[in-house]
């Protein structure tokens, strides 16, 4: 899922999912679940979370896999952790209330460099400590197809480095298991995003899956993903 209203390090599989979906709600779903529900969500820590799945991934990643494919079309293993160190570049400034003018095209193309290890550390860190900042949830931040809380860019980051842990792990041969609670909160939030991104253009048509599937597959075929 991409995050914002500018283009992303590249385009293909879940790129484009918060680059361009306009969301079909201010509250999802699932927040009116947990609620319901007497819960608490606490989406800081989810997206932490959802980096460490894609972080342990990539410590994993070879010198000699940085050009194997994935499941995102077109895109090589180099391809699919420039994206998401792309993501979380911007997540700072917008996260801050800049604008997509404002920030310009400073995270376009090629943001990994000669250490592409160390760009996605030094970027994922510093996502995750925009948004444990306080307040940062509940500040306006600007995206192309709109103006939305923190906590709405952020539930699609979430998802987004969920995801692509997951085509990571399959790329480079990897633990592909997810963590179950995030894939259990994923799943309620996207049941009501699902038709949007897919009428977008956003994720291909779920595959079919046995009657015996668990959750994490029924996730990823959501995602239009063949586990």
């Amino acid at each position: 899922m991409n995050s914002s209203s500018r283009s992303s390090p590249a385009t293909p599989g879940l790129s484009r999912l918060t680059l361009a979906v306009p969301q079909p709600c201010l509250v999802p779903k699932w927040v009116a679940y947990f609620q319901e529900q007497g819960g608490y969500m606490d989406i800081p820590a989810m997206f932490g979370r959802a980096v460490a799945e894609f972080d342990a991934r990539v410590r994993q990643v070879g010198d000699h896999q940085w050009q194997a494919a994935t499941p995102d079309e077109d895109w090589t293993v180099r391809d699919l952790v420039n994206h998401l160190v792309g993501e979380d570049l911007w997540a700072p400034p917008l996260l801050a209330g800049s604008t997509i003018a404002e920030v310009g095209d400073r995270f376009e193309g090629d943001v990994l460099g000669a250490e592409p290890k160390g760009a996605w550390t030094a970027a994922s860190a510093a996502a995750v400590r925009a948004v444990g900042e306080d307040g940062a949830m509940d500040r306006i931040v600007h995206l192309s197809f709109g103006d939305f809380p923190g906590s709405e860019y952020m539930l699609q980051l979430f998802a987004d480095h969920l995801i692509h842990a997951w085509d990571l792990a399959r790329a480079i041969g990897a633990d592909e298991h997810l963590d179950e609670e995030l894939v259990a909160s994923c799943t309620i939030w996207f049941e009501s995003m699902e038709e949007a991104y897919r009428s977008a253009g956003a994720i291909a048509e779920r595959p079919s899956v046995p009657g015996h599937a668990d959750a994490q597959t029924l996730l990823l075929a959501r995602f239009g993903r063949r586990a």
